[in-house]
């Protein structure tokens, strides 16, 4: 059975675009990412998916039941944390964490504990003393005290520092060890590519692709920077795989995908100064990654 069939799905808002036409699967004990620039329209398919707004036409099933018809069921099997989290300011952390607990029909008062100390957060202060990281925290903790079958997370990473970050990256993978799926949405690829098996890539509201990680990272580009002690001709940097080739005042830039032994063997025959290589940004792999031909 597929933990999530997501079938053409579309929310619609008036003349405000909304998502269209969105479908996808995810297996059981999958890790599955959920990827686009900020607006893209993750939050919306999420939301969606989850039933907190209603689709304007399409089908979600969980677990093999209808996220709509039986909403209610469906999610005493989920863990959701969304992009930003709201609480009442004036409850102790223990008591709101208590207060979610209650929903489900289990004692989650040992694992509660647990996730706390992992992620060094503080039951006994109040909301409105917490600062946006460890208001994460609380939410991260919520979402997983009653350990759900699927955990959807919205933007997970945001506030929290990198120490943290890899804590928290931890205990997902010891959920999916112990059987959860999980849907990871994000905007930064380096956070899916370490976490996911295979990927949906959305944008402006449309599905663009779902690949596997693998294939993702082969056809990945990279963005070079040059600094040159003398100017680049055009003819110097003709190799297979170069794009969006510019020069200016002694800086060129440009994207590469392909073999990188090729490309530094051609940069060892010019006067560089300085030289950088960075990943691109999600705007420009949807730019360049589905191009059937690289541009010369």
């Amino acid at each position: 059975m597929k933990a999530i069939e997501v079938q053409h799905l579309t929310k619609t808002y008036g003349s405000s675009r909304g998502i269209t036409d969105i479908s996808f699967s995810v297996e059981e004990g999958e890790i599955f990412g959920f990827i686009g620039p900020n607006g893209a329209g993750k939050s919306t398919t999420i939301r969606t998916m989850l039933s907190l707004i209603y689709p304007t036409s399409g089908t979600v099933t969980i677990f093999g039941k209808d996220s709509v018809k039986e909403g209610p069921e469906v999610k005493q099997e989920i863990g959701y944390l969304p992009s930003e989290v709201f609480y009442y300011d004036s409850m102790k952390v223990k008591d709101l964490l208590a207060y979610s607990a209650s929903f489900y029909k289990k004692d989650c008062r040992k694992r509660m504990h647990e996730l706390a100390e992992i992620m060094s957060l503080d039951l006994n202060k109040k909301i409105e003393d917490l600062s946006f990281g460890n208001k994460k925290k609380v939410g991260i903790v919520q979402g997983l005290l009653h350990e759900p079958k699927l955990i959807i997370l919205d933007e997970p990473t945001s506030g929290l520092d990198p120490l943290m970050q890899q804590t928290f990256f931890h205990v997902l993978e010891e959920e999916n060890r112990k059987g959860a799926t999980i849907l990871f949405s994000s905007h930064i690829l380096s956070e899916v590519q370490r976490l996911c098996n295979r990927v949906a890539i959305i944008k402006e509201g449309c599905l663009v692709a779902v690949e596997k990680i693998s294939v993702l990272r082969e056809n990945n580009h990279k963005r070079f920077k040059l600094e040159t002690g003398s100017p680049i001709a055009q003819e110097q940097l003709d190799v297979p795989g170069v794009s969006q080739l510019k020069t200016e005042n002694g800086t060129t830039t440009f994207l590469f995908r392909g073999d990188l032994n090729v490309i530094i063997a051609k940069l060892t025959g010019l006067d560089l100064r300085n030289l950088w290589i960075e990943e691109p940004d999600l705007e420009e792999i949807f730019m360049h990654y589905y191009e059937k031909e690289p541009k010369q």
